[in-house]
């Protein structure tokens, strides 16, 4: 089976999206950053084959979504509400979602801010907010890690970095960090980085959202959909005590470790990325 590419409009914005699977029980996939809908070309078959729509979006400002140029277009706020119109547009009676990076983060933010809307969570490499402001808090481990956001907050400059060489040098140490990632695959990235106003975009989920994910307040009630954590261990920005503490914030919670493997989890291990989830799914009542 191949993924369909359409387009889709929601939340005032037009969403390119690559689509598999039938029926009401929807799939959303949200990549991180610099990636793209690719990001879930593995995913997809085996998500459709559970019975539910495997749906990837490029995120607002990525790939060939619309890419708003205001810096607060980019706010966690607007980006929940991006998720919960794909869903609505798509028609869900049951909703999954699942985010890796970027987009884990944004999922965790839904489940939070719209207790439930969801059924099922799906975690990769993003801990629970609460979980990494304590990490980030506690001392320089977590802090050297992340070294980067801090970065990002320059003007000009890390869009200057990100697209010198027409982006080649940026993708070139994506492709170190991870043996996984195709050559086909980090040339869409690549191309996608040098568009008029991509990098920007990508730069702008940081700076638009670095005080409140920062300092905001989190939601305190528990996260009542299973949710499901698959961690890849040799991760360079993040660091494995971030998977220690979840639980505590979901009632119904499973983590899968996966040593050796990098941030990039869907590139290192994408058979086990994907048994894992088709196994959770069965258990919690979601396949059909």
């Amino acid at each position: 089976m191949s993924a369909i590419t359409q387009r889709l409009s929601a939340n005032g914005l037009n969403f390119a999206i690559d689509t598999l699977g039938e029926g009401d029980t929807v799939a959303l996939c949200l990549h991180g950053f610099p990636e793209a809908r690719q990001a879930w070309s593995e995913q997809l078959p085996a998500l459709a084959d559970l019975g539910w729509r495997a749906v990837a979006p490029d995120l607002r400002g990525y790939g060939d979504s619309d890419r708003p140029t205001a810096q607060v277009a980019y706010r966690i706020d607007r980006l929940v509400e991006d998720v919960e119109a794909l869903f609505t547009s798509l028609g869900a009676k049951r909703r999954i979602l699942i985010g890796h990076d970027w987009g884990g983060i944004i999922a965790w933010q839904v489940a939070l801010r719209r207790p439930g809307l969801l059924d099922g969570l799906v975690i990769l490499n993003a801990p629970h907010p609460a979980v990494y402001r304590a990490a980030y808090n506690a001392g320089w481990r977590q802090k050297l890690k992340s070294w980067y956001v801090l970065a990002f907050m320059a003007p000009k400059a890390p869009e200057l970095a990100l697209t010198a060489q027409q982006g080649r040098g940026f993708i070139q140490s994506l492709k170190r960090q991870s043996p996984g990632f195709t050559n086909e695959r980090l040339e869409v990235y690549r191309r996608n980085l040098i568009q008029p106003g991509a990098a920007t975009a990508m730069i702008n989920y940081y700076r638009a959202n670095i005080a409140e994910l920062g300092v905001g307040p989190i939601p305190t009630a528990p996260i009542a959909c299973p949710t499901l954590m698959i961690w890849g261990d040799n991760d360079p920005f993040l660091d494995v005590s971030l998977t220690e503490g979840n639980e505590a914030h979901v009632r119904d919670f499973t983590l899968h470790r996966l040593p050796g493997v990098s941030h990039w989890v869907c590139e290192d291990a994408s058979p086990e990325v994907n048994r894992l989830m088709a196994e959770w799914a069965s258990a919690k009542g979601l396949a059909a």
